[in-house]
């Protein structure tokens, strides 16, 4: 074909800070002699990228402007195939809501080698900074990643599975869809009173945290600072710090803490 593969590296960047990415996608960045990064990556972790490394942003931001997928995919395979080193950089995991599976396979269906470099999910980088488990013995047997968007101003999921009172939900992308998602969790049978949280920029330290009721839930998930707003409902919302105080109190509580 006349030029040397190069390979994709499809690297999961974590939640934001540096010191919650893996070593493994650390050295990959630092590796990188191309650099497709996704709107949440934060400027602390491109600087690590080589002083001579190709650094394209991508956008896959919810509700903004981004690059086509298939511009994406166009575009690694191009710089593969002139025998780069691409690093595809996404926020938090990149198996998880990421298009990890589409860039794969159409990579491979080109002959590119491909690997992919697992990062920590917002879901569990707010468990972490806030205090509270995804899963509890006698509360939540299981927890259920889902997204939470809006098409012609309805929920475009069925939620009649969500409403085991045992499962813990962690829904991204919900805010704008909040309110909406509310009304149709109660009405598949989960009860108005369940804990629900609303986190913002999860595990950065910008991250704010909202905690309240499912009957309330639109309310919290105004994003105060513009950032991606997590929304996990489910029992063990109440053990998060400061919870229990707020729905002792039958309201909601609103902080900003530091990771």
């Amino acid at each position: 074909m006349g030029y040397d593969i190069g390979e994709v590296l499809l690297v999961g960047a974590g939640p934001g800070p540096v010191d919650l990415m893996t070593v493994r996608a650390l050295r990959a960045v630092e590796s990188a002699q191309a650099l497709l990064y996704d709107a949440l990556v934060g400027e602390e972790i491109l600087t690590l990228a080589p002083q001579g490394c190709l650094r394209i942003q991508t956008g896959k931001r919810a509700g903004r402007t981004s690059m086509k997928q298939e511009t994406i995919n166009r575009l690694m395979l191009r710089l593969a195939r002139r025998g780069l080193r691409v690093v595809r950089l996404k926020g938090g995991d990149p198996s998880i809501f990421g298009r990890v599976g589409e860039e794969r396979a159409f990579l491979q269906g080109h002959g590119v080698p491909v690997q992919i470099v697992p990062g920590v999910t917002a879901a569990c980088a707010a468990a972490a900074q806030f205090g509270f488990p995804l899963t509890h013995r006698g509360q939540a047997r299981r927890v259920v990643f889902t997204t939470a968007r809006l098409e012609a101003g309805k929920l475009a999921l069925d939620w009649r599975a969500a409403a085991d009172p045992e499962a813990t939900l962690a829904i991204y992308m919900g805010g704008g869809a909040a309110q909406a998602l509310s009304e149709a969790l109660i009405a598949a049978g989960r009860a108005p009173s369940t804990p629900v949280l609303a986190v913002e920029s999860a595990g950065g330290p910008q991250a704010r945290l909202a905690s309240g009721r499912l009957e309330g839930l639109g309310p919290l998930c105004a994003p105060a600072h513009g950032g991606p707003v997590l929304i996990v409902v489910g029992e063990v919302a109440a053990l998060a710090d400061g919870a229990l105080d707020s729905l002792a109190l039958g309201g909601s509580s609103l902080e900003r803490r530091t990771a």
